[in-house]
């Protein structure tokens, strides 16, 4: 006897009674429920392994069917994804599930395919999870979705190439379905869409298991917010698997009969949507979750940092490591010369200076900086070569990184002879603040020195550079206080080597003047007044033109013009008219370093009034023989009034007497007043209280500049 046939609508309606009610479910009555039936009774398992092989189903039973193009992962991947999951432990974890995953599996398959009530179904899930805590129910409750979404795929896949596929894919009456797939393509997709978001969840509420408890704990706020969501979320997870899985028993045994209901597509993409809300609220407690673990982690490796650093150690590569790169996961240097990737045993048993800038770091000082690096390098059996600079930049870590910067970073890199760091991103958030709390970086570039012992010996021996070039080394603070003890005040400090003529000069005994200024008339009348003067005291005078200490245009064209009328020396080199300025600067930050106040300190006061002269917008000259650390200077009308009036005093500043006459004479016609303005370079310390002027010897007022270091 055949058995009555069906009308379809009348299958419809017998398969999906209460299809619709989560629409007008009520949240809170539902979360009592929810919570009524969650007795955890201790038992933990690895959920990971098992979402991995979850995840491994839904890709691989993407629909491969005509008229849909198969998304995410690669082959390689989803190989990968195998390897990870099948790991060690995880078949007997699964032989224990396993008997609950089908369980459920089957209660999902009766109650869909008997068109129960959505959320009765959902709460039938539950109290069968019972036992188990937030994560493993949602991750249990997928799998066992996944074991029917794959096998329904399987035979969907398989139906074309094998015989048994397609005997069993004949009796579910799959053929015709799939051969209609364009007018199921946006079911697939909704079902597609919401696995997605289901995953995403899952994936969340796992996060929140696994955050560390030593950062973070359950009565932390962020948490307990979290915490009171997570049943809801994953009410609305399984009630997604119960809708996704009414919708394949949907398709089975409906044939060419079935037709695509718009209220089944918008059914699932309203549940997509509300579990998707679910998921960004959840992902941005976590979140806050993580801010507040970065936070503690990031005080509690800045406190370890200052531990590391205060201890005694016999070498210095844990220090060397914990501030460029402490992890070991890949070579954290460049030579930049070569371009070649380093480990930081390149460090090891070496002197470390590292350079730390931002990305605006000067080209000149670059320059002056790999003269010193290239001269020590000549001679590389000799003490002072044993050292290495790594080039640390600091850059401000919630900035976008752009390729404009990298490209820029990359410049900076390329102009280097030693060790960079291989990339910003690499220092360490606690590094940078050590740096900036400890060794005062702001702006301006330091060097700070590690010796061999893993001591820091030096916070910036950048200064040391600039004065003594190579001779500073082994660059460390102890090196610094014993140059300043063997030094006076002479023109070979004052020049160093900024021009080769000046060693001749001194062997000569010839007065040299330096002077400097941006007025060409001036300059015109004091250099032939000056040597005007010479031939009559009957001396040999040398004149050099300094500029000023930030050289611009002006200073370019006055220094060509004095070249080309032959008025006297110049630099011929601009950035020697920079760094004679810069060496006085530091000389300036090398004093106050070391404690020393202008009042107690000649040498102090002689760099101050030097200074000065270039803080003020008046041309000035400075006279001194290099056998003698007196020196006759003054402001440019002070020492055009002298020399006019030579007359006057030659009698006694005649040959040998010419510098000591012209001490004495600009002390009498020295004006009292207060005459100076002092531009102190940018420090890195604290900006002293007083500093007295070095012409009336008053305590100068204190006012505060910005200047663009581009002017």
């Amino acid at each position: 006897m055949d058995l009555p046939i069906v009308p379809h609508n009348k299958m419809q309606q017998l398969m999906r009674p209460g299809r619709h009610m989560f629409t007008t479910s009520d949240d809170h009555a539902m979360l009592k429920q929810v919570e009524a039936t969650h007795v955890p009774d201790g038992r933990q398992f690895a959920v990971k392994p098992l979402l991995r092989i979850i995840e491994d189903v839904f890709e691989r039973a993407a629909p491969s069917v005509p008229g849909f193009v198969q998304q995410g992962s690669t082959q390689a991947q989803l190989d990968s994804m195998d390897d990870k999951a099948y790991q060690s432990g995880f078949f007997d974890m699964l032989d224990l599930l396993s008997f609950t995953i089908n369980k459920v599996s089957c209660e999902i398959s009766c109650k869909c395919s008997g068109g129960g009530d959505a959320h009765a179904t959902t709460l039938g899930i539950f109290n069968t999870l019972a036992s188990y805590s937030w994560d493993a129910k949602v991750v249990l409750a997928m799998a066992a979705f996944a074991l029917n979404y794959g096998e329904f795929w399987v035979v969907a896949q398989l139906y074309t190439t094998n015989p048994l596929a397609k005997s069993v894919a004949l009796l579910k009456q799959l053929p015709d379905i799939l051969e209609r797939a364009d007018t199921l393509k946006s079911k697939f997709e909704a079902l597609r869409n919401l696995i997605k978001a289901m995953l995403d969840v899952a994936k969340c509420i796992i996060e929140f298991k696994e955050l560390p408890a030593q950062y973070i704990t359950s009565d932390t706020p962020e948490m307990v917010t979290a915490t009171a969501h997570i049943p809801t979320a994953v009410y609305w997870t399984i009630r997604s698997i119960v809708a996704c899985s009414a919708q394949i028993m949907g398709l089975v045994g409906m044939g060419h009969e079935y037709i695509v209901s718009t209220a089944e597509s918008w059914e699932l993409s309203s549940l997509a949507h509300k579990v998707n809300s679910i998921h960004t609220h959840l992902k941005n407690q976590l979140n806050l979750c993580y801010t507040i673990i970065d936070e503690k982690r990031h005080i509690e490796t800045y406190q370890a940092l200052i531990r590391l650093i205060e201890a005694v150690h016999i070498e210095n590569m844990k220090v060397v490591k914990a501030l460029i790169y402490a992890k070991d996961d890949q070579l954290p240097l460049l030579e930049c010369s070569t371009k070649k990737r380093a480990s930081l045993d390149v460090l090891r048993r070496k002197n470390v200076l590292l350079l730390i800038t931002d990305l605006d770091v000067s080209t000149d000082e670059l320059t002056i900086l790999q003269q010193t690096y290239q001269d020590s390098r000549q001679h590389s059996t000799r003490t002072e070569s044993q050292y290495e600079v790594v080039w640390i930049p600091v850059m401000d870590s919630t900035a976008q990184w752009t390729e404009e910067k990298q490209q820029k970073f990359e410049d900076v890199q390329g102009t280097m002879p030693w060790y960079s760091i291989h990339h910003p991103s690499m220092v360490d958030p606690a590094v940078i603040r050590y740096i900036k709390e400890f060794w005062n970086f702001k702006k301006k570039p330091i060097l700070v020195v590690i010796d061999l012992q893993g001591k820091v010996v030096n916070t910036n021996a950048l200064h040391m550079m600039w004065i003594w070039g190579i001779g500073a080394f082994p660059f460390t603070s102890a090196r610094e206080e014993a140059l300043w003890r063997e030094e006076i005040w002479r023109l070979e400090l004052l020049v160093d080597s900024i021009d080769a003529s000046i060693p001749d000069w001194i062997n000569k005994k010839s007065v040299v003047c330096l002077y400097g200024g941006e007025d060409i008339e001036w300059i015109r009348k004091f250099t032939q007044t000056a040597q005007a003067v010479a031939r009559v005291a009957g001396i040999t005078l040398e004149m050099l033109y300094v500029g000023k200490g930030n050289p611009k245009d002006k200073v370019r064209k006055i220094n060509s013009t004095i070249h080309s009328e032959n008025l006297s020396n110049t630099l011929q080199d601009i950035r020697l008219i920079w760094f004679f300025w810069v060496r006085l600067e530091s000389m300036w930050q090398s004093k106050m370093k070391q404690g020393m106040s202008d009042e107690n300190d000649q040498i102090l006061q002689e760099i101050l009034t030097m200074l000065s002269f270039d803080g003020s917008e008046h041309c000035w000259a400075v006279f001194c023989l290099g056998t003698e650390n007196e020196m006759a200077k003054a402001k440019g009308d002070t020492i055009m009034k002298c020399l006019t009036e030579f007359d006057a005093w030659k009698e006694n500043a005649e040959g040998p007497n010419f510098l000591p006459g012209l001490i004495q004479r600009l002390k009498e016609i020295q004006t009292p007043g207060h005459c100076n303005r002092l531009i102190l370079p940018g420090i890195t310390g604290t900006i002293p209280e007083r500093v007295v002027c070095s012409e009336c010897k008053r305590p100068m007022e204190k006012f505060i500049m910005y200047r663009c270091c581009d002017e």
